[in-house]
């Protein structure tokens, strides 16, 4: 497989929408297996497809139950409300508080083009919300608290979450 390398802030591929996926091919299940990597190499819990330059609507995530990715996934239902620390692989070293719904359910597809319908809270919900606005071309630093916004060490931070 060839190196890919996570796309920065202030490439244009991050601030557009991407497009809707219209047929799980092998390619496509190629290019899931490949943000799984590189999400795991990366230490993220989170990668969306813009973000090594796919402008495809298709995250991948994994918050400790192994990795997932939703294609073409949409929000049907936010509930409540929590602020939290968020950080970006496309953002290395900056991180700020963001507030975002405490639970959230995305419906879309999984990689064989089952329909999926899956309800995070907390963490989850967080990397739900991260990735969906990745692929609408918004970056965390868009809704984070401006007062919040820091410059940090990329050591062993585990306080602060990557996507």
């Amino acid at each position: 497989m060839e190196n890919v390398e996570i796309v920065k802030y202030g490439e244009p591929v991050l601030s557009e929408r991407a497009k809707e996926v219209d047929a799980i091919t092998d390619e496509i299940r190629e290019l899931i297996r490949k943000m799984y990597r590189i999400m795991e190499e990366s230490n993220g819990v989170g990668l969306a497809a813009n973000q090594i330059g796919v402008p495809l609507r298709i995250f991948t995530y994994d918050v400790g139950e192994g990795p997932h990715a939703i294609i073409n996934p949409r929000i049907v239902r936010k509930l409540g409300s929590q602020v939290g620390v968020e950080g970006c692989l496309s953002v290395p070293g900056l991180q700020g508080d963001v507030e975002r719904a405490n639970i959230v359910t995305v419906e879309g597809l999984d990689e064989n083009g089952n329909n999926v319908r899956v309800t995070g809270e907390g963490l989850l919900a967080r990397v739900f919300q991260h990735e969906i606005d990745h692929l609408d071309g918004v970056v965390f630093i868009a809704r984070a608290d401006p007062e919040t916004l820091e410059w940090v060490q990329m050591e062993s931070d585990e306080e602060s979450l990557e996507e």
